[in-house]
């Protein structure tokens, strides 16, 4: 299974050999296929039972009678249509400072339409990696939505690059540095965040009743590695963050100099930022990554030395989660904290 991030596989001398995902095949997951048909057998003969020797042959049906409806096939029975997901729509977006071009996709909150919320503004929730991300935040927010647990927002997917392979584009735009480890080019962060400032965001908030004033930032892997240098170089570009798995471990930790950059220069940063990674993303459990947890919880604590005085930091370690499991958990954790509905759950 493709995992949509590159891992350093730090081994004795060998710090800067690079290991991919999508190259590393999960063993684990190949002896669960005895156990698997060893269930299926004993729901089909009932738990605890022996299969028969052999099978007899299945009874034939009687003839239907003259006066018996012709049963329906299934052909004839099965409708096929494509699932539309209610009050969203995808459009495309031409960057023409980038040169390429990006699908949107967009959910509005129940009740967008109504005419008593005709002058309501809502805040955005910006999603990185869309393809993945996008459509699992949809399902988490739609009950919280509905029943006043969260705040209810509009949601905004960006596709990788249009004709481009997900992986290529990601680690071009979400990067901020030149890193020779990696095997697409890297360091497109600054084009890809004044593509988000100076198009993007004016295209979102002219077309929808957006609040300018409350945008969330949402990222996975290299896309929370991105959210943080957006927080570094544009303070106030947005004002929350939503960081799970960020791939700190960039460029020999580049990102924490650049941070340290930042305050030397007397920049503010400002914003409430969620991070969360899972516990099994350390190299004693998963082969091949860096210690993420021990860099999240070093670059939190960097973060709250400088005694920011409009930055908030919340940090979790999610129990048992991996690099795919973590994101929908920590999404959730976060919205409970920045979009508290009228009827926040307190379980």
């Amino acid at each position: 299974m493709a995992i949509a991030s590159d891992r350093r596989l730090r081994s004795g001398l060998r710090s800067t050999t690079v290991l991919r995902c999508e190259e590393v095949i999960d063993v684990k997951s190949l002896l669960l296929v005895p156990a698997l048909c060893a269930l299926v057998a004993g729901t089909a003969y009932g738990l605890g039972a022996e299969p028969p020797a052999t099978l007899a042959s299945p009874p034939q049906p009687a003839p239907p009678s003259p006066s018996a409806p012709r049963p329906v096939s299934y052909e004839e029975s099965e409708e096929v249509a494509p699932y539309v997901l209610r009050d969203s729509e995808v459009r495309s977006i031409r960057s023409e400072a980038l040169g390429r071009s990006y699908k949107v996709q967009v959910k509005l909150p129940p009740g967008y339409s109504a005419a008593e919320n005709s002058d309501h503004r809502y805040p955005v929730i910006y999603f990185n990696d869309a393809t993945y991300t996008w459509l699992t935040a949809t399902g988490v927010t739609i009950f919280p939505f509905h029943t006043g647990v969260f705040e209810k927002a509009i949601l905004v997917g960006i596709s990788h690059a249009q004709g481009e392979g997900s992986q290529l584009s990601r680690t071009r735009d979400y990067t901020p540095s030149d890193d020779p480890g990696t095997r697409f080019n890297s360091g497109g962060a600054r084009h890809y965040l004044t593509f988000l400032k100076d198009e993007l965001l004016p295209f979102v908030e002219m077309r929808y009743r957006a609040d300018p004033d409350r945008r969330i930032l949402s990222g996975v892997s290299y896309g929370g590695l991105f959210g943080v240098y957006a927080l570094i170089e544009e303070p106030g570009l947005f004002s929350d963050y939503i960081l799970t798995s960020p791939s700190l471990w960039h460029n020999n930790e580049i990102i924490f100099e650049m941070e340290k950059a930042a305050a030397d220069a007397g920049r503010e940063l400002r914003g409430r930022v969620y991070f969360a990674t899972g516990e099994t993303e350390v190299p004693e459990i998963s082969p091949g990554f860096d210690d993420m947890v021990g860099q999240q919880r070093t670059f939190a604590a960097q973060l709250r030395a400088r005694g920011y005085p409009n930055l908030e930091v919340r940090d979790e370690i999610i129990e048992d989660g991996t690099h795919l499991s973590t994101y929908p958990i920590g999404l959730t954790r976060a919205l409970r904290w920045l979009l508290p509905g009228k009827n926040p759950y307190h379980g």
